[in-house]
């Protein structure tokens, strides 16, 4: 499995086949909100350009967002579904998975542990 990257100062995109994987730091938890917004921008842009057959979001590396990233999580979610493929969060911390259940959208996304799982989980759908 080869993995392209694309990375900008608090986001990273890897690919694996035709599925993304978007991995934001633990920066994403101070930023301010025009900074995610500008983030989120960079990192959306070439999956419009390029749409993945899938969608990953690893949590892994963030322990807890706000309202901001939810919408940035929100407009992935908008941008997969207007091609036709799905979205999966892996590794989200018990504070962002208390804050995806509040809001109802770990029931729109599918959770995983690791990124392993929801690769294989994409694969075979």
């Amino acid at each position: 499995m080869t993995a392209d990257t694309t990375q900008s100062q608090s986001f990273r995109i890897e690919k694996h086949g035709d599925i993304a994987i978007i991995i934001p730091s633990t920066e994403v938890e101070s930023m301010p909100e025009n900074l995610i917004e500008q983030a989120a921008r960079m990192v959306l842009a070439p999956l419009r350009a390029d749409p993945p057959g899938g969608l990953i979001i690893d949590l892994t590396e963030v322990n807890y967002f706000g309202s901001v990233f939810l919408s940035f999580l929100l407009r992935c979610h908008t941008l997969a579904k207007k091609h036709g493929s799905e979205v999966a969060l892996v590794g989200p911390s018990d504070r962002a998975r208390e804050l995806l259940h509040l809001t109802a959208l770990d029931t729109l996304w599918a959770i995983y542990r690791t990124r392993i799982e929801a690769l294989e989980a994409m694969a075979s759908d």
